[in-house]
């Protein structure tokens, strides 16, 4: 039982070191793999996938008018949070979160770039300012 509390800390304080650390830099350029599917900052338009301003602790399927998938769906009625665990989870493979989403990504397998993108998206306001 010690082992797996000393495990489960390590990992916690890994996370948060990680997220300490990000670089808002880095993550623009990590969100270019986004793009193509999602817009942020006040111009962002719906594209194959919603528009990701104020994600970062956000309530799954927030969007008004998107035709979220049924996995996101029920995530919301659960009252699941775009939290930054929950954010690296889905970035590192959309698929576990989700089995049945829409989101056609392998995911980004790299710890510190993952970081780096949740910081990055972390700035935008839900309205698409930066806070």
């Amino acid at each position: 039982m010690t082992r797996i509390l000393l495990a489960v800390l390590a990992l916690a304080a890994s996370t948060a070191l990680a997220s300490a650390d990000a670089d808002v830099a880095k993550g623009e350029q990590a969100f270019k793999k986004c793009m193509a599917c999602h817009a942020v900052g006040p111009e962002a338009k719906t594209k194959v996938g919603p528009p990701l301003n104020g994600i970062v602790g956000a309530k799954w399927a927030h969007f008004e008018g998107y035709a979220y998938s049924e996995d996101i769906k029920a995530g919301a009625a659960a009252g699941k949070v775009w939290d930054e665990a929950t954010l690296n989870d889905y970035l590192t493979n959309p698929k576990v979160l989700a089995p049945k989403g829409k989101m056609a990504f392998i995911g980004i397998k790299n710890e510190a770039e993952r970081a780096d993108l949740i910081a990055y998206l972390a700035q935008f306001n839900a309205d698409g300012s930066k806070k």
